[in-house]
């Protein structure tokens, strides 16, 4: 398994910058670098930059913008990310969008912010995603869940990748839609956090997504029955 990422001075988050106004594209690098343990590598004002600047660069962490003049910044994340599936995407906007935030999450991005976000905030959610865990609006995320489950069943298909899996792994992930910690289903469950972090490694591998969150999403479409983990 890998580790978890260790950034100092001496190693610091590599960071991109993808915003088209000048004024907030310099007040993020200022405000990054002052950062002891951040260093901005590169600044594009254009996806079509950002795209030909950003591989070369070899950042940790890309801040981007959601919508910009020749494009959006979630294009932009699932571009980058193919070509560097371990680069951390911060999606930044100025907008609380839901479908955007969708959108954003379904591209790979590890987090999701409002511009409006303080500065020690927006320099933790880089640290944050950086060491490879999800920030996301909490606010807009819950609104997203809240009306995803709130769609009307039209008794959907299920997807081969769900089908494929166990029922054990369907029934964890019922309760990753939940909401549910490792540690939480694991009490659940009678097992150890050990054996749910192992199972939903692998559940995540089948369903062809990286963040539980994916996943979540994934089951808010479908009929309980379908992740309930027993067999009808």
């Amino acid at each position: 398994m890998n580790e978890t990422p260790s950034f100092s001075a001496d190693h610091p988050i590599r960071v991109f910058l993808l915003d088209d106004h000048e004024v907030v594209r310099r007040g993020l690098c200022d405000l990054l670098d002052a950062q002891p343990d951040i260093s901005v590598v590169g600044t594009a004002d254009t996806a079509d930059r950002a795209l030909t600047r950003g591989p070369a660069l070899r950042p940790d962490v890309a801040v981007l913008d959601v919508r910009l003049p020749d494009g959006d910044g979630i294009t932009v994340c699932r571009e980058l990310r193919s070509r560097m599936p371990g680069l951390a995407c911060l999606m930044l906007t100025s907008f609380d969008d839901e479908e955007a935030l969708l959108d954003a999450i379904m591209a790979g991005a590890s987090g999701y912010v409002l511009k409006q976000i303080k500065g020690s905030d927006l320099t933790s959610a880089v640290r944050t995603v950086a060491c490879g865990a999800s920030m996301l609006d909490p606010a807009t995320t819950s609104r997203l869940m809240r009306s995803l489950r709130a769609e009307p069943a039209e008794t959907p298909a299920v997807p081969p990748e769900v089908a494929a899996l166990s029922p054990r792994e369907r029934e964890i992930l019922g309760l990753i839609g939940e909401g549910l910690t490792n540690r939480e289903i694991g009490k659940k469950l009678y097992l150890s956090e050990k054996t749910v972090k192992n199972h939903i490694s692998r559940l995540l591998a089948k369903l062809g997504v990286q963040r539980r969150i994916q996943a979540a999403i994934m089951v808010a479409h479908l009929p309980s029955s379908e992740v309930s983990g027993r067999q009808a």
